[in-house]
């Protein structure tokens, strides 16, 4: 019996023996994703040591490589490849190690400027800073400066002074959130903040480099020539300069499964790449001595290649761009050599590439979203039926028909892929993006963009103003879509965050789906649907606390959402709605008939399917008389606090004070089950949160040891 399932797994691997080399690739990421999945220190290297003992032990039983069975080979590399990518990870944490701020910091802020972001939108200037080594910062902080504040010469090698507060690296809010810190620790920033004044020039900076000089003439240009919001989605697209594209449009694109559009990535990148080598080989081949003399899809592929890396560079070498460009260009190489151009092998390349360079993009939103719709194009396009239908012969109304279905079936696979990830990373996933996509891909690869490029080139003889207005008509037309979508009924789906397990089924799902050939592929749907009905599941948190404990969300039946604080900030009530599943305006708890509240402290009574749960939530850090606290805290099983608490409070359950949230940060409590989901059970053991929690435990131990030593009789 086993004999036979081993024969035939083997005959199934000869079967697909041209697909195994995606999965090197697949094996890699797994070891990357190991890295973060697996919280502490020693996990890399248990990993490490388990991979190489078990392809060592394949090795030992199955014989030397000539020797070994197929599915032998594929499982010996797979195992060194899965040990390689979580040394690789490993190796990259280490490399790029820069400790944060450990607390809040206010004074004066001297240092050189290294990298500067206009974003007129939000009225303000995004500056790098590498401050002066005597004030003990972190090496490289982020510092937002009003447009007000602004001067020319505050630009890269500037050395500057001002007024700034400055804070660590904002860890995710809640359970399943957004990390700013871990990103941060991959791009050397050790604090983020805001200077509050005009900054002293000590030093100007030097001339700007020719290539961002260009940028940022440009985009002024663009911005000049097409007014408004169009005006803004026009520089985007040609030099990635999204600071004056509005909040508001930004979201309606977003909303409307648009967003992929202002990211200069595989569309972008591809319409130019392609459109350069077409023009080229056509224009050679009304030339027959050159058609003659020369190959001419090379020489078409070197002009598409010098067009895609120009292009790269000109919008800033951004990570999605660099990975759309070396994909580019691998499909380029492919035509050069005849080669089948839409083959899974070279999306494997081009993550490949991207992983070895940038291992941590593979737990993003951009690499995922990305590669995932590459992906699924490809084996959509690759399957059997639709290679006959595409190239079966039709009159040319016959053609048309067929490129619309193409195009919505292949919107239609787009917005099904990308929807789990898009409930992973943001809650959230658009329903009409499919619809939305069908109109807007070709409005802005075959209408928008040409008309973009025409108008530049006109601009030389000063001739473009009909074409920047008719690409500003495109343009509005574009953004009225995406507003007309985002605002319909029913245009975004919300569900509460699911875990890590609940995402690794649809990933492997999809990698299965998309990434074999056989019926065997279909095997795929199996944890996918699994997947699916466990996102449909998976409960709403009955209270959301942040990791400060200053804001707290009560989730209730009939789309209400309770909050602490009127005056919330956006950002944590962002961050409240998306882990509630909640869009809409959320009550503060003082109108909430339910609570109770005075000056210092709130309380309200949850009930859930097994029993009835007193909560008492701090209002402020006004002092309070313990002995009052202590018998509140006794009739409570729930205690929040965004500050210390006396050990006197002690609650029947939880007492989520200053203390304890610096230990967990944010927590997600469902009441039925009384489980406790908390942010340190995502990123504890990783050293974007270690080294933060290391570090403010030193600040207090020395502040503790000064004020012991301060009050010393002498």
């Amino acid at each position: 019996m086993a004999a036979g399932a081993v024969a035939a797994i083997g005959r199934w691997l000869l079967a697909e023996r041209d697909q195994l080399p995606v999965w090197i690739v697949v094996a890699f990421g797994a070891g990357i994703a190991s890295w973060f999945a697996l919280p502490g220190a020693d996990w890399p290297v248990a990993v490490i040591a388990l991979g190489l003992g078990a392809a060592l032990l394949v090795r030992a039983v199955c014989g030397p490589w000539g020797a070994m069975e197929l599915g032998a080979r594929a499982a010996f590399v797979a195992l060194l490849m899965l040990a390689a990518g979580m040394a690789h990870m490993s190796l990259r944490a280490d490399r790029v190690a820069a400790d944060p701020l450990a607390s809040p910091w206010f004074g004066a802020l001297t240092g050189r400027v290294l990298e500067r972001e206009a974003q007129p939108a939000r009225g303000q200037v995004r500056l790098v800073i590498a401050p002066a080594p005597a004030l003990g910062l972190p090496e490289r902080v982020r510092v937002n400066l009003e447009l007000a504040f602004d001067d020319a010469r505050v630009r890269p090698g500037a050395i500057i002074s001002a007024r700034a507060r400055l804070m660590p690296p904002a860890q995710a809010a809640l359970p399943g959130g957004y990390s700013f810190a871990q990103r941060a620790w991959f791009e050397g920033l050790g604090a983020t903040g805001r200077l509050l004044d005009a900054p002293q020039i000590l030093r100007p900076g030097g001339p700007a480099t020719s290539l961002d000089s260009l940028r940022a003439r440009l985009s002024a240009h663009i911005q000049q020539a097409v007014p408004g919001g169009a005006g803004g989605i026009a520089a985007t697209l040609a030099t990635g300069d999204r600071g004056a594209i509005s909040e508001e449009d930004a979201e309606a694109m977003r909303r409307s499964g648009l967003a992929h559009l202002l990211s200069i990535s595989g569309l972008h990148v591809t319409a130019l790449i392609g459109a350069v080598w077409l023009i080229t080989l056509k224009l050679l081949a009304l030339f027959p001595p050159l058609a003659r003399a020369w190959r001419l899809p090379l020489v078409a592929a070197g002009a598409g290649a010098l067009a895609g890396i120009a292009y790269t560079l000109l919008t800033g070498a951004e990570v999605p761009t660099i990975r759309s460009c070396a994909a580019g260009l691998l499909v380029l190489a492919a035509l050069a050599l005849g080669r089948d151009p839409i083959s899974p092998r070279l999306i494997a390349a081009g993550a490949m590439l991207v992983l070895l360079i940038w291992p941590e993009s593979l737990m993003g939103p951009s690499f995922q979203l990305s590669f995932a719709a590459v992906t699924a194009i490809v084996a959509l396009h690759d399957h059997p039926a639709m290679r006959a239908w595409a190239a079966a012969d039709y009159s040319w109304p016959g053609r048309v028909v067929r490129f619309l279905a193409m195009l919505f079936l292949t919107g239609l696979l787009i917005e099904f892929t990308l929807m789990p990830i898009a409930l992973h990373h943001f809650s959230k996933a658009g329903l009409y993006g499919a619809l939305a996509n069908m109109l807007a891909i070709p409005l802005t690869t075959f209408v928008i963009m040409p008309l973009e490029a025409i108008a530049l080139l006109l601009d030389l003889a000063a001739l473009g103003a009909p074409f920047w207005w008719l690409c500003g008509q495109a343009l509005n037309g574009l953004l009225a879509l995406a507003h007309g979508v985002a605002e319909a009924p029913g245009a975004v789906a919300l569900f509460p965050r699911s875990g890590a397990g609940v995402y690794a089924l649809f990933v492997i799902g999809g990698l299965w789906l998309f990434l074999w050939r056989s019926r065997a592929r279909w095997l795929g749907l199996i944890p996918v649907a699994l997947a699916s009905v466990l996102v449909a599941l998976q409960p709403v948190p009955d209270l959301l606390i942040t990791g400060d404990g200053q804001h707290v969300a009560i989730p209730r039946p009939g789309d209400r959402l309770v909050i602490l604080r009127r005056r919330t900030g956006e950002y944590a009530l962002q961050s409240l709605s998306e882990s509630a599943a909640f869009e809409g305006e959320a009550i503060p708890i003082e109108d909430w008939p339910q609570a109770r509240c005075n000056a210092e402290f709130c309380s309200v009574v949850l009930g859930s399917g097994q029993r009835d749960y007193a909560v008492l939530i701090g209002r402020n850090r006004e002092r309070v008389p313990e002995r009052a606290l202590a018998a509140a805290c006794r009739r409570s099983d729930i205690v929040i606090a965004g500050r210390w608490l006396p050990r006197s409070c002690r609650p029947r359950w939880i007492k989520a004070d200053r203390a304890m949230l610096a230990r967990t940060g944010g927590l997600a409590l469902y009441l039925d089950d009384q489980v406790v989901r908390t942010v340190a059970s995502d990123h504890a053991g990783h050293p974007w949160w270690d080294r933060a929690v290391a570090l403010r435990e030193a600040e207090r131990a020395t502040q503790r040891e000064t004020r012991r030593l301060s009050i010393r009789p002498r």
